[in-house]
């Protein structure tokens, strides 16, 4: 892999009940959402493995807490490299990241979390052409983030605004215009933070090139999650065992 090419950087968490997934309550028990989080993390780290290959991009497996490097580490493909988040909160883990990136040589760096199951090769070659155009490339979640962001150089303050509320995607452009750079939009995506979430999946799961995340539905299916869904939007989210039933 190049640096000149390029690096993919995903944030990930030790799958431990009680610390991932929390939204995913009381539908699941914490158990319960730190296995479908671990699940998530393993689609994930193999479809960014895959991109990496085919884009030319050195990966990296940004891991917090920084205990927990040696155990995700054993979970990852060979072609990562695993380090620890650095930073007292996920914006300056996410500043670190990029500075580090550029500092090792990298003109385009993209930063991606764990728990986007749609989020393929073909997104990651969008973003890198992207960037031979703009100085900021985003693919937008349906919950006011986003799954992916791509640089091609640090750029202070980008991320100074309060995480994991629904307008990260319009602070991050606004300080993205302050700082005038140009920026361009991926077709959305989504994550899975909460139940009402998976209505989504069931949908792009429906796609002629379903989504790369096999252990995820897997895991979705034996347990029947999708029952779960809150009823007023069950009818988007059948429940692939009922439909089962139905076809005996």
């Amino acid at each position: 892999m190049t640096p000149d090419r390029g690096v993919i950087v995903m944030f990930a968490k030790r799958p431990e009940p009680g610390r991932v997934k929390t939204r995913m309550s009381p539908q699941l028990t914490p158990e319960q959402a730190a296995q479908l989080y671990a699940c998530l993390l393993d689609d994930a780290l193999e479809a960014t493995s895959v991109a990496a290959r085919q884009q030319g991009l050195e990966a990296v497996l940004a891991v917090h807490p920084a205990g927990a490097c040696g155990e995700l580490a054993a979970r990852c493909p060979p072609l990562f490299r695993v380090v620890a988040q650095r930073g007292a909160d996920l914006a300056a883990r996410m500043e670190h990241a990029v500075a580090e990136a550029a500092a090792g040589g990298a003109r385009r760096i993209l930063l991606r979390g764990s728990d986007s199951p749609t989020l393929d090769s073909a997104v990651v070659g969008e973003a890198l052409e992207a960037l031979d155009r703009v100085d900021l490339v985003v693919c937008p979640d349906r919950d006011g983030g986003y799954s992916l962001i791509g640089l091609r150089e640090p750029v202070r303050g980008l991320f100074s605004h309060p995480m994991s509320t629904g307008s990260v995607l319009e602070d991050t452009l606004a300080n993205a215009a302050r700082a005038g750079l140009t920026v361009h939009s991926l077709a959305p995506r989504f994550d899975l933070d909460r139940i009402g979430d998976l209505r989504w999946l069931a949908d792009a799961r429906r796609d002629p090139h379903p989504p790369p995340c096999p252990r995820t539905l897997a895991f979705l299916d034996e347990y029947d999650i999708w029952r779960l869904v809150p009823s007023g939007l069950r009818a988007a989210t059948p429940s692939p065992l009922a439909e089962a039933a139905q076809k005996r």
